[in-house]
């Protein structure tokens, strides 16, 4: 297991940067995710750091040692692809052991290897199968093994649960994160899925545009975030963001409440008007605008079931609503977050 960094990464297609200085620092065994949107980067990144693409400029260490030069194979780091990539005429165990035949490794150490990653990940009544005969999760696990059999000391996963449905993927995140754990590689883990990066990462980088808006714990990042667009990309519903005095004020669904519910702190309040809601069991989402602020800034509330009743939530009606002062973020013209003015 090895720690990965890198310094200034930039990777440009012609004149355009696919990534664009982007420094970040992996220590060892840390479950690091990089989030953001399709087509930020992310992947290319990652193609980078494992040696199938070349930055234009930059250092990326891995273990502390500069591999800039190094070919992919001796960098010592194993990449999981989003198609998974498995030969459909191998076997399961021919598909595991083949980056160690690749190697020359002894068939007694192949087989041992194998046997070590199928009972690993609990799929070792599937050596004899084909990926044909097997399921989405199946084959996401035969990837797995095959990529850790090498005994890397760095693991890239690049989207590995895109492929599957929604109940498989949530299962996925956790024998992936609780294997992780177990072995303790060194992992990043590429997604667009701010559920998969808030439910798996030690930390999360949260990339935009070949460049990091922000890394830290994924508290720091819903909590905290550094600029108006991590604010809207990480939640769901995302942050409610309008424009007031010169600058922008931002709240979080769950921290918008009717004024009853606010009590015993420092609260700002507004007049919301309610134009529609759904049910979803668990919460309720209404969605509406607030007296004085511009119409087009929609602002939803996140709330529990039973606090609103159906007949409360008329079309057009305006309720007394608040947030606590301490939920409340600014943010200036540029984006950035700023202190509380």
């Amino acid at each position: 297991m090895a720690a990965v960094v890198t310094r200034d990464i930039v990777k440009k297609f012609g004149e355009v940067p696919a990534v664009n200085g982007i420094s970040l620092n992996v220590p060892n065994g840390e479950f690091m995710v990089l989030l953001g949107p399709s087509g930020c980067g992310k992947t290319t990144f990652l193609r980078i750091i494992c040696g199938l693409e070349q930055q234009t400029s930059g250092d990326l260490l891995i273990g502390g040692n500069v591999v800039n030069d190094i070919p992919p194979r001796a960098r010592g780091v194993a990449m999981m692809f989003q198609s998974y990539g498995l030969y459909p005429h191998f076997t399961v165990r021919h598909n595991i052991a083949f980056p160690l035949k690749t190697q020359g490794a002894p068939g007694a150490e192949i087989s041992k290897k194998v046997e070590w990653a199928s009972q690993l990940l609990g799929i070792g009544h599937l050596l004899d199968r084909r990926p044909r005969q097997l399921s989405g999760g199946e084959r996401q696990r035969v990837a797995l093994a095959r990529a850790l059999v090498r005994e890397p000391t760095a693991l890239l996963l690049d989207e590995p649960l895109s492929n599957l449905d929604a109940k498989l993927r949530t299962s996925a995140r956790q024998e992936i994160r609780q294997f992780q754990q177990r072995v303790g590689v060194t992992t990043i883990y590429v997604t667009h899925d701010q559920v998969e990066a808030m439910g798996m990462g030690d930390r999360i980088a949260v990339i935009d545009r070949g460049q990091v808006r922000q890394v830290g714990t994924p508290s720091e990042i819903y909590n905290d975030p550094a600029d108006r667009f991590v604010a809207t990309f990480v939640g769901a519903p995302p942050m409610n963001i309008v424009a007031r005095n010169g600058g922008y004020l931002g709240f979080r669904p769950e921290n918008f409440l009717p004024k009853d519910m606010v009590k015993d702190a420092a609260f700002t309040e507004f007049k919301f008007r309610v134009d529609r809601s759904e049910y979803l069991g668990s919460e309720r989402i209404v969605y509406g605008t607030l007296e004085g602020f511009d119409a087009k800034d929609v602002v939803t509330a996140k709330l529990p079931p039973a606090h609103v009743a159906e007949e409360w939530i008329r079309p057009g009606e305006w309720h007394p609503f608040a947030v606590r002062d301490a939920a409340l973020r600014h943010f200036d013209n540029d984006g950035k977050r700023t202190s509380r003015h």
